[in-house]
């Protein structure tokens, strides 16, 4: 499962929204998506940089390279590529110019696979220690994913756990917010399914309330500090 918001600039008086996810799809033969967080120009590039090859059959490209460790190293290519020549004015310029990627989905031939791609181009796998990658705003979001996400977690249980993990984040940071993208892949189905979730969206404001009433009623039922009334006090 895939999902990324679209904010990208937030302040009092003013709210960007660019996509941050970017499919690649041939029924039958590939299903790739990419998400993206950091520096807009740098990561725009780096996909259009990665879509411009793909035209070319004479070179390795996203639609006829055999792995998603190949994708990977293609999309890490393209990401030094771009940095290299933007380099010089980012620095000039004082502007942060990190960015990440999760690219993952499954070719023909191969299991499903997932990578984190650095700002530096290099990359790792998904492990069954490190199930899953987040990138952008996690320091929200990331808490209950910990808690909830491991290699046999259902599809049903993964899309809740992560319209939790986008609540929560979206409550404390302005720099997230709607719409969200979501994408749910089934091995060996090389299909794709997208859901486009708005702040109108029924299931997910239902999510929410019933999450947040959730959370209020094990708060309240949580045991008191008893060393609070047994300890008098030191006067």
């Amino acid at each position: 499962m895939f999902a990324s918001d679209s904010r990208t600039n937030a302040g009092l008086d003013q709210i960007s929204s660019f996509k941050k996810m970017r499919s690649f799809f041939n029924h039958g033969d590939r299903a790739i998506i990419i998400l993206s967080s950091g520096n807009l120009s740098v990561t725009q590039n780096a996909i259009n940089l990665l879509e411009q090859r793909s035209s070319n059959h004479e070179i390795r490209n996203i639609w006829n390279v055999t792995s998603m460790f190949d994708v990977a190293t293609l999309l890490g290519e393209c990401l030094r590529e771009v940095r290299d020549r933007e380099s010089v004015f980012l620095s000039q310029s004082n502007i942060d110019s990190s960015v990440n990627f999760i690219v993952g989905g499954q070719i023909k031939n191969e299991p499903m696979r997932l990578f984190l791609v650095y700002a530096e181009g290099n990359f790792i796998e998904v492990s069954e220690e490190n199930p899953f990658f987040q990138i952008g705003e996690t320091k929200y979001g990331k808490p209950i994913i910990d808690r909830v996400i491991n290699p046999q977690t259902p599809i049903n249980d993964a899309v809740k756990c992560i319209l939790v993990s986008f609540d929560s984040t979206m409550r404390s940071n302005l720099s997230v917010g709607f719409p969200i993208d979501l994408v749910c892949y089934k091995n060996n189905s090389l299909d794709l399914t997208f859901q486009h979730i708005t702040q109108d969206d029924d299931y997910f404001s239902q999510i929410s309330r019933c999450w947040g009433e959730g959370l209020r009623n094990v708060f309240a039922s949580l045991p008191n500090p008893n060393w609070l009334s047994n300890n008098p006090p030191p006067f």
